[in-house]
């Protein structure tokens, strides 16, 4: 699956009394609506798996988007 990301983009997530708060600039956002969109496109159990090494901002927290199956 190819990822269109948006240049210019910052993703940060953090866990804030037990709840994940993605925080993203507008290009970041854009990005993020362009990998649901190919994500979604995919078969079941394909995921995207985002973090600090390959795309989040130093600090964050890792983030895996995944499509559910049919159960």
């Amino acid at each position: 699956m190819e990822l269109n990301w948006i240049d210019g983009f910052e993703i940060k997530v953090r866990i804030d009394n037990g709840t994940a708060v993605i925080s993203a600039n507008r290009e970041g956002l854009l990005s993020l609506a362009n990998h649901l969109k190919s994500l979604a496109e995919e078969p079941p159990g394909s995921h995207i798996h985002l973090d600090a090494y390959n795309s989040l901002e130093e600090g964050s927290f890792e983030l895996i988007l995944e499509k559910k199956g049919l159960h």
